[in-house]
């Protein structure tokens, strides 16, 4: 019933088609732990993956890309449990775009989308 983004269609698609993996824990009493989260259901966050040439040879880099998957226009926080240091947007060679460095707020980081925009994030980790 509704439309599409009610229905969640599209978290159900990924359920459907990259569905979670078990890992054993080392103790039954381990706590619950997440690398990102994303604050809107509209926001996918699509890839994590150790950033390459592109950003200035930072090993300590990581590049996260998302996308609007609703066709809205919506401010989102992108929260990880990742030491960071430092925060910009990057273009898809993972360049750092004009739009410089991203504010390293305690509730994450502040991302506007437009409709079906993607969006590529250069998080240098402190070590």
């Amino acid at each position: 019933a509704g439309s599409f983004q009610e229905a969640g269609v599209i978290q159900q698609a990924y359920n459907l088609n990259f569905p979670l993996h078990v890992v054993p824990a080392s103790c039954a009493q381990c706590p619950a732990w997440s690398a990102f989260s994303v604050s809107s259901p509209a926001i996918v966050l699509e890839a994590v993956k150790q950033a390459g040439a592109g950003a200035e040879d930072r090993p300590e880099a990581v590049v996260v890309r998302l996308y609007e998957a609703h066709g809205s226009t919506v401010t989102a926080w992108l929260q990880t449990s990742l030491p960071i240091k430092e925060a910009m947007l990057c273009d898809l060679l993972e360049r750092p775009t004009v739009q410089g460095r991203l504010l390293l707020e305690p509730q994450g980081l502040r991302l506007s989308f437009t409709p079906f925009r993607v969006l590529s994030v250069l998080l240098v980790q402190s070590h």
